[in-house]
């Protein structure tokens, strides 16, 4: 009896000693989870000595990686290039750029004959000019509807959904930490406030530990166990279990991210199709990305056949006026030309071209078909590359802690 006398006495004695050490382990449950959240995310760029010494955050270190996978889960089971680009139609296409484009043709027509043929060009009466003119610019529509249909009959080989996907998150890696930032917002501040929560649990553990033991290296472990469970136990229940299940016979729990699933399609295929396949994104690529040769390959075939035809029974002349090889490289420079203007001129089609492409709604009601296992694969590559050195400074935190609090209680 005189045991527990002389606890309860010690108790008093040192009443709020004992009360800091559960808000002490809260403390330490939560600004471990900020910390590891933030060591998530930043810094962008490696801060240190490489290549052990320092740190850049998690995401943007596997910018690249986590892009790919993203993007893998993309092509795989929610969007595809042939399913977007057959859903525009090229009238309306070529209505949409039919005033800029008639404007390129007849500059383009008066440029190149400027440069190789002045002379033959000035000779001709105005009326002959204008009919030239209104014969190529009655021909450019039917050209652009030729290569629409070439490139959504190859749009494989002229366009890598990848590739923009990658090139476009590696490139903007603050964008790549705001989609996963974003779609995780409720799962990170749960991760924050399961801190306190376990924390506090654990810090009335130890205070009845250091009650029956006074042991200076319970400070520290207790610590150092709260930052690695906290963490882990944090991190798991946002992805498990995949489906709801009840635990005790009490409460029910299905990991948060997957329960929040229909909510986080929302904002994560919105974020998608405004910030990165947008059809402003999805024509550079065409243009300017890897396979963009062989598109231009089409339309070189495409204009070069149609210099010709209006060129008509005045090849000869033309030829005989210029020579055969300036009349080629005449050919060459109107496609050239062309195709310069093209990214200017496909500005006119990007409104249109959002709302028949149809991008958010797709990737939204794709998303919320998904199984919670194939779900879990769109946030949980943020979660799990070097999820253990999370958990690891998350423990490290703790212990530092826990011998801050042994030095004030022995000082």
């Amino acid at each position: 009896m005189d045991f527990y006398q002389a606890l309860l006495a010690d108790f008093r004695a040192h009443l709020w000693l004992y009360l800091s050490m559960p808000v002490v382990a809260a403390v330490i449950g939560y600004v471990t989870k900020l910390v590891a959240i933030r060591m998530m995310f930043e810094p962008i760029e490696f801060v240190g000595i490489k290549p052990f010494l320092g740190w850049q955050g998690i995401v943007p270190r596997r910018a690249e990686r986590m892009a790919s996978i993203a993007c893998d889960t993309m092509t795989a089971r929610l969007i595809s290039p042939k399913e977007i680009f057959g859903r525009m139609d090229p009238d309306r296409v070529v209505q949409e750029i039919e005033k800029p484009l008639l404007a390129d043709v007849e500059e383009i027509t008066r440029e190149v004959m400027d440069v190789y043929a002045p002379k033959l060009w000035e000779m001709l009466p105005e009326g002959i000019r204008q009919a030239v003119l209104k014969r190529v610019k009655d021909e450019a529509p039917g050209i652009v509807k030729q290569i629409m249909a070439d490139v959504k009959a190859n749009i494989d080989s002229v366009f890598d959904l990848k590739s923009m996907v990658v090139g476009h998150l590696v490139g903007q890696k603050p964008l790549l930490n705001r989609i996963f930032r974003e779609s995780g917002r409720e799962e990170f501040k749960f991760i924050a406030r399961s801190g306190i929560y376990f924390g506090s649990v654990i810090g009335v553990v130890q205070m009845v530990t250091w009650m029956f033991t006074h042991s200076a290296i319970i400070m520290p472990l207790f610590g150092l166990f709260t930052g690695w469970f906290t963490d882990w136990l944090a991190l798991k229940m946002v992805f498990r279990p995949r489906e709801p299940r009840r635990f005790f016979g009490v409460f029910s729990w299905q990991g948060l991210f997957l329960k929040r699933r229909k909510e986080v399609a929302a904002e994560y295929g919105g974020l998608i199709a405004r910030e990165v396949i947008t059809p402003e994104n999805i024509f550079e690529e065409v243009l300017k990305g890897p396979l963009s040769d062989r598109l231009l390959v089409m339309i070189q075939n495409h204009v070069q056949r149609m210099v010709d035809q209006q060129a008509g029974l005045a090849k000869p002349i033309v030829v005989f006026a210029v020579g055969t090889e300036r009349y080629r490289e005449m050919k060459r420079l109107v496609v050239l030309k062309t195709i310069a203007r093209l990214p200017k001129t496909l500005k006119h089609v990007e409104p249109y071209a959002a709302d028949a492409m149809d991008i958010r709604n797709t990737l939204v009601t794709k998303l919320q078909d998904m199984t919670p296992a194939e779900f879990e694969g769109i946030l949980r590559p943020a979660f799990q590359q070097d999820e253990w050195i999370l958990i690891a400074v998350g423990a490290a935190l703790g212990f530092l802690v826990g011998e801050m609090q042994v030095f004030l209680m022995l000082h």
